[in-house]
């Protein structure tokens, strides 16, 4: 509330909010006065004999009422709710999650920087270090990555062997730190027909279904419509750059001559946000490690072990 980029709802918020409280107050002081005058209804019937009577709230619950009332207006005035108003206290949802934050920090710090000081694949081997980095993963990672990491759509597995940026532990490492960006420009201007052509050579690279004539044109394409600058002349990819290796049986949006043709024509775009200022290097410590043991090429024995 304390947060408006413009005065212009203030002044309306904060008449409500008081308007509203003190027109309780003001309703409940009328049923005080009201006169209970015995035998008197109210004219409704139910039922033939159940008939409403005119009598007041009882005082002890009336009195109740008043005390909502004024903590309603003791909080307003301790905490935010009248519009731009912060409150005497200066509380802020913000600041409380910040507090709660440096508390953590304080109580658990000193056991991720333990770790820091460790060699990532020393802390892929730990079992403390693993359960740690999986309650992360799940906390910070899974929405994209999924649960199990395995990933969907658009978002890598991370239990297979296969990497865009790379499996190392260094790798993986900077990747979470810095993020990633990865764009597969638009080739619309190469045609309908040649896109074909181009999506059946891909699919080929990789055994998949594909028409051998539109194949092998798809090939000459390839080379001459600069595929190659980022996927190699092997189409193997170049993890120096985020090209996916084309040739395995993996695919991050689907291999589908239409879902290929689609990426040719439209291009891609991912990004993986960079961690290094919300987590901190302790956690993302935690996370490469264990990242990393659950699918970079060299992964430690004892989660390749767990794997299989």
């Amino acid at each position: 509330m304390s947060d408006f980029v413009s005065g212009f709802w203030s002044p309306y918020i904060t008449l409500i909010a008081l308007a509203g409280i003190i027109g309780c107050g003001v309703f409940l002081w009328m049923q005080g006065r009201a006169v209970n005058t015995p035998g008197k209804t109210m004219g409704h019937v139910w039922d033939e004999t159940l008939e409403e009577f005119n009598n007041p709230m009882p005082n002890w619950w009336r009195w109740l009422f008043y005390i909502t009332v004024v903590f309603g207006l003791g909080y307003l005035a301790l905490y935010p709710g009248l519009g731009s108003y912060a409150g005497k206290l200066g509380w802020t949802s913000s600041g409380q999650h910040e507090q709660e934050v440096a508390d953590a920090d304080a109580s658990y710090g000193k056991i991720f920087n333990a770790y820091l000081k460790q060699d990532l694949k020393t802390v892929a081997m730990d079992d403390n270090a693993r359960h740690m980095g999986e309650h992360l993963f799940l906390t910070y990672c899974a929405q994209c990555h999924g649960s199990d990491a395995k990933g969907a759509k658009g978002y890598p597995n991370l239990t297979d062997d296969d990497w865009l940026w790379g499996g190392q532990p260094e790798q993986i490492e900077t990747t979470i730190m810095g993020g990633r960006i990865g764009v597969m420009p638009p080739f619309a201007q190469l045609g309908g027909e040649s896109i074909k052509d181009v999506a059946n050579y891909v699919r080929s690279l990789s055994g998949l279904a594909a028409d051998s004539l539109r194949a092998a044109r798809g090939k000459e394409v390839f080379a001459s419509a600069g595929c190659v600058a980022c996927h190699g002349v092997d189409a193997r990819g170049n993890q120096a750059m985020g090209a996916p290796n084309l040739t395995d049986k993996i695919w991050l949006f689907g291999s589908s001559e239409d879902t290929i043709v689609e990426t040719i024509t439209k291009g891609r775009n991912i990004q993986m946000p960079a961690q290094k200022e919300f987590l901190g290097e302790a956690k993302v410590h935690l996370l490469a490690a264990y990242i990393y043991g659950l699918g970079a090429g060299d992964r430690p024995a004892a989660a390749s072990t767990e794997k299989k």
